[in-house]
């Protein structure tokens, strides 16, 4: 049997080697690639982003509007047969990062991919036609390139119908709340109690033995220790599907780090071997940390700025004074 591509069998063929009737075959599977990943994207962000879904159903109408003008173009010339050639079979060809295969694609990114993919086929079609020495292939590489400009104005014209106005925003306060639910709410948890719980074993330690090196020892441990539990405790105690916080691992990563580097903040100073320089760095970071929760309170959870002092700083206060008088004791 032989075969209709003989450069399978062996190695990929460069693009500018290519015939016709190649490129054009290869411009049809191309486009009918793109066509089905927008029509992935579109069924991904249906329920949560309903106007961003409309954007890539459309924008898959189109790339199977441009596929079905190029079989034509191609049958026209070459006949009913197309040749089975596709992106992997040319060497110098674009290539599709396989992201859709990731099941929470974010929606920013499902858009900054989309629109990657058409400059990046735009451009490719603009390099490949200023090296080609055929005026035939010079031609259609030129009208590949010109209807890739055309994808790219049509995207945005479709954006601008489908997320002006109300639908826009909503969208955008939905993303934020979803970024609220799944990183910053888990994170500040995570954050207030490694910075928190920890004050009392470390300041207890420290003033208990004056050994830095003991005290950060015990800081260590119980930072860890911290963050491996609160991070599992979040993955575990909700799988997200009916809150809608997101997936368990993306919430037990913000979780269980933020825990961890809570408590290493005040625990690290002990590495210096003078015990009160040490023990000064160590208060004045906690007294950063603090603050730092105050913050991301009132900038992502909209709690007015007194409240979250007067709980955060009430709460560490109390907290760290209990650890150095048990450890003055």
């Amino acid at each position: 049997m032989v075969s209709l591509l003989p450069f399978l069998g062996s190695s990929r063929r460069r693009f500018d080697s290519l015939t016709p009737r190649e490129i054009l075959a290869l411009a049809i599977s191309s486009e009918e690639e793109d066509g089905a990943i927008y029509a992935l994207y579109a069924s991904r962000l249906r329920e949560t982003y309903p106007a961003s879904a409309a954007i890539f159903d459309a924008m898959a109408a189109e790339e199977n509007e441009h596929r079905r003008q190029l079989i034509d173009l191609y049958r026209a010339r070459f006949g009913d047969l197309i040749l089975p050639i596709r992106r992997e079979h040319v060497a110098d060809f674009y290539a599709r990062k396989p992201v859709w295969l990731v099941e929470n694609l974010g929606l920013e990114r499902i858009r900054a991919e989309a629109e990657a993919m058409e400059h990046q086929a735009r451009a490719f079609y603009l390099a490949a036609a200023s090296r080609s020495t055929d005026a035939e292939v010079r031609r259609l590489l030129g009208d590949l390139a010109a209807a890739e400009a055309r994808h790219e104005a049509g995207a945005a014209r479709l954006t601008e119908e489908h997320l002006g106005g109300a639908a826009g925003a909503e969208e955008v306060s939905a993303a934020r709340r979803q970024f609220v639910l799944t990183w910053v709410q888990p994170g500040l948890a995570g954050l207030m109690d490694g910075s928190v719980s920890t004050l009392a074993p470390i300041f207890a330690t420290a003033f208990a033995t004056q050994d830095p090196w003991t005290t950060f020892l015990v800081g260590l441990s119980a930072s860890l220790g911290a963050g491996i539990s609160m991070g599992f405790t979040e993955a575990a105690h909700d799988d997200g599907k009916l809150s809608g916080r997101g997936a368990p691992w993306k919430r037990g990563l913000a979780s269980g780090v933020m825990t961890t580097l809570g408590g290493l903040g005040h625990a690290l100073p002990y590495l210096i071997p003078h015990f009160w320089t040490a023990t000064a760095l160590a208060l004045v970071i906690v007294f950063v940390e603090l603050w730092a929760i105050v913050w991301i309170q009132n900038r992502y959870m909209e709690t007015p700025v007194r409240r979250a002092m007067f709980q955060v700083l009430l709460g560490g206060g109390l907290v760290l004074a209990t650890g150095i008088l048990i450890g003055a004791s």
